[in-house]
């Protein structure tokens, strides 16, 4: 499917994109190559292929999942203006 310069400037104005006169040729050159190459790629026989997760078909190293730092809370509210049950008071913003 070729696009021609009309559909080129029906989808900017759909768009609201501001093609100028002298970007239309070459906006339908892109997308027409974009086009072919979807084309191409939907030719392409995938029967009897399993999908991949990822294209290495690799599986993630995790760490374990396990505190590694001591909780501070207490001290980095020690010098908040306010606090309260845990949770820093902020000015209200929006009235």
């Amino acid at each position: 499917m070729a696009l021609e310069r009309s559909d080129v400037e029906k989808i900017a104005h759909l768009a609201r994109l501001g093609l100028n006169e002298a970007d239309i040729p070459r906006t339908t050159e892109t997308l027409n190559n974009i086009l072919g190459l979807i084309d191409a790629m939907q030719a392409v026989d995938t029967d009897g292929i399993e999908p991949m997760a990822h294209p290495l078909d690799a599986t993630q190293r995790l760490r374990a999942d396990s505190v590694s730092e001591e909780n501070h809370r207490d001290a980095y509210q020690a010098v908040a203006p306010a606090v309260e049950n845990g949770l820093y008071l902020v000015p209200k913003v929006i009235e």
